[in-house]
């Protein structure tokens, strides 16, 4: 079966990770690849590139898998993250909307993908059918001994050819459930501003993993406690705790997560933290309720929605809400093993800091040897 034969090269090139999201044209290799590989289920597609640039920099070897209409929610990531920072992303597409397409919808984008990733200078290879196969590895080896993105374009031509394999049943847990929440929550008037807590967890920081979002929260942190085992995000909006549940599968060290609700509030990622449930990651929602490296601009959370009720609906049971300093200290001693949410409710406001005076790839390379040791 020719899926099997395409998870044996993976296997065979170290991949050791598929984050993917499905396509109804590759249904058998998805039920396929948790048998052979460690399996992070999206929800959306842009979070596996963060998810796999946290896993590469610790170490790991993964494979993203989309349907090339994904391509599109992900190519800001793609070229923020993976292409300022130099990582490695190999995307196996199903590339929809060019062959003997019935849906409409697809064909707009999808016909154009090759165009558009040439524009961007992202390498792709197109993949039409069984005499292609030696193709993929060439796209998973480029992207790790280049690092930098590389896209294989999967025709649906290529599963075809092959007497049509007995579709794999698939497994459901049962869903007959009890789902309880007793939750009541007192919003104070903030006290505190990011800064203020990020330097109150700073200097409480030991040994951690430390993913900083992006703008003014990851100039802070510098200002505040610059370390090795900073990661500071330039760009990628909403990537910050993709990266970190990605370190987390990946390293046995405390990964911790500054992210904003601005960013959470634009991802669609802690169901997946959830369901990964990775003991050694915490999240802290720094919540001002506001887009604060834009001009502060309220955000729905500044007086709706409740981010520590957000994340136990996503299935994150160990969550908590801080609102000063003392409050924050408890909760970040008392966090125990995770996946932690830390809420902390601030006032908006940004601290008169300078820019990181680090290069990407600087930023890259002397978080990746901290981690790795």
């Amino acid at each position: 079966m020719r899926e099997g034969c395409v998870l044996d090269r993976l296997s065979a090139l170290g991949v050791d990770t598929v984050a993917s999201l499905p396509c109804d044209r590759t249904q058998e290799f998805c039920a396929l690849i948790p048998e052979r590989f460690r399996a992070v289920n999206l929800t959306r597609e842009e979070d596996g590139v963060g998810i796999s640039a946290g896993l590469a920099m610790a170490g790991a070897r993964s494979v993203l898998h989309m349907q090339s209409s994904g391509l599109g929610n992900s190519l800001n990531a793609i070229m923020s993250l993976t292409v300022t920072f130099g990582l490695p992303l190999p995307v196996l597409t199903s590339w929809r909307g060019v062959y003997r397409e019935a849906i409409p919808a697809q064909v707009p984008f999808n016909r154009a993908v090759p165009e558009v990733l040439r524009a961007l200078g992202i390498p792709f290879t197109i993949i039409r059918g069984p005499e292609d196969e030696g193709l993929i590895d060439e796209v998973v080896r480029d992207a790790y001994d280049s690092m930098r993105p590389h896209v294989g374009l999967i025709l649906p031509s290529f599963w075809e050819g092959e007497e049509e394999a007995c579709p794999t049943e698939q497994v459901f847990p049962p869903r007959a459930r009890e789902s309880v929440i007793e939750y009541r929550r007192t919003f104070r008037e903030p006290v505190m501003t990011r800064y203020d807590a990020i330097r109150a967890i700073a200097a409480a920081l030991d040994d951690e993993a430390v993913v900083a979002n992006i703008g003014v929260p990851s100039k802070e942190l510098y200002a505040a406690s610059d370390r090795a085992l900073n990661f500071y995000m330039l760009g990628s909006y909403t990537q910050a705790t993709p990266i970190g549940l990605g370190l987390a599968l990946a390293t046995d060290k405390d990964v911790v997560v500054l992210d904003g609700d601005g960013s959470l509030l634009g991802t669609a990622v802690l169901p997946v933290v959830a369901a990964e449930s990775p003991a050694n990651l915490t999240i802290v929602c720094l919540d001002n309720g506001a887009f604060g490296s834009t001009g502060n601009q309220p955000t729905p959370a500044s007086g709706l929605v409740d981010m520590e009720l957000l994340a136990r609906a996503a299935g994150i049971q160990r969550t908590c809400k801080v609102q000063d300093e003392r409050e924050l200290s408890e909760a970040w001693e008392n966090r125990g093993r995770g996946p932690n949410f830390i809420h902390v409710v601030l006032k908006p406001g940004n601290a008169p800091v300078g820019n990181i005076p680090l290069a990407p790839v600087e930023i890259r390379e002397r978080f990746v040897r901290a981690l790795r040791g």
